[in-house]
């Protein structure tokens, strides 16, 4: 079976103020570095309000609609911004995540990889934060349960900070299963090993800064991989950021572009054990775009050599 990649030019729309983290160009090195890859490639379509419906409440729907400007940009808090093209690129990112669930579960691919911006893991449920409007994962993973009836979904984020928009999002779910490694301390400032969640469904893993390739993958078997299999989850969901790679200006861990590509196999090594191998990610973070580039590209060409 083949790799989908959902992407659209909507997602190239969404402008921050000059020398911002999350710029259009963060998009354009994926794509570029995806451009030989024999993956199948659809269009985002924009999410119905259904969709983020499922996790956001109508308050935050309506929030963001009337924030969104005709001209210029506003800001929303110190990080997070819209211009007059946010709002479809937003929607097209939440659309592009529900698009690879009904490819993935419908069989029509193995695999799947949104390529989209903004990014999701920060948005709670009615604030928008840390470049972050939708909760992209936390959409797809909703939509998974509730229209396509699965039992049970877990949510892998390696970004390099907590998720705690998609732990706010699905903590409550005693279907849902959300681990987070993250640097601690940094932004948000949220994740704590002793925050579990409410249904003991939450695994927050602290990484201390300067943390390398052989820490980082002997945490993953000894704290995430078990808990992962245990959980059977009938479809896994990643939040792919990849701003935990040594060369990432925004944050001090240290791991290589091939962490990236160990990580991603891993997962579909579980996947393949107890979920016929179905995997849906989404780019979060990421931001120094040669790294970016080349990470996003080895956890893709993993997906798609998986799927094969």
């Amino acid at each position: 079976m083949a790799t989908a990649l959902i992407t659209h030019p909507d997602c190239l729309g969404h402008i921050t103020p000059p020398g911002h983290a999350e710029q259009v160009a963060r998009l354009d090195a994926v794509l570029g570095a995806l451009e030989g890859i024999p993956l199948e490639r659809y269009s985002a379509p924009l999410a119905a309000d259904a969709d983020i419906l499922r996790a956001h409440p109508k308050a935050h729907l309506d929030s963001i609609r009337a924030e969104a400007p005709e001209r210029n940009i506003v800001t929303l808090d110190p990080d997070t911004f819209m211009s007059p093209g946010s709002l479809a690129a937003a929607f097209r990112g939440a659309g592009a995540v529900v698009k690879a669930v009904d490819l993935v579960l419908g069989g029509t691919v193995g695999n799947a990889f949104a390529a989209i911006r903004p990014p999701g893991h920060h948005a709670e449920r009615e604030t928008p934060m840390g470049f972050c409007l939708f909760g992209n994962i936390a959409i797809g993973a909703k939509h998974a349960l509730d229209h396509h009836g699965l039992k049970r979904v877990a949510v892998v984020d390696f970004d390099v900070h907590h998720g705690n928009g998609t732990q706010d999002l699905l903590q409550d779910d005693p279907r849902v299963l959300f681990i987070s490694s993250h640097e601690m301390p940094l932004y948000p400032g949220t994740g704590d090993p002793s925050d579990t969640g409410e249904h003991d469904n939450v695994i927050n893993i602290a990484l201390k800064a300067g943390t390398r390739s052989k820490e980082f993958r002997e945490i993953y078997e000894a704290q995430v991989f078990p808990r992962l299999r245990a959980f059977k989850p009938d479809l896994i969901l990643v939040s792919a950021g990849f701003d935990a790679h040594r060369a990432d200006p925004l944050a001090n861990i240290c791991l290589e572009t091939a962490d990236f590509a160990w990580v991603t196999g891993r997962i579909c090594d579980i996947a393949d054990q107890v979920c016929e191998g179905r995997v849906v990610s989404a780019l979060e973070g990421g931001y120094d775009l040669e790294a970016l580039a080349d990470s996003a590209a080895a956890h893709v060409k993993t997906l798609q050599e998986r799927a094969a």
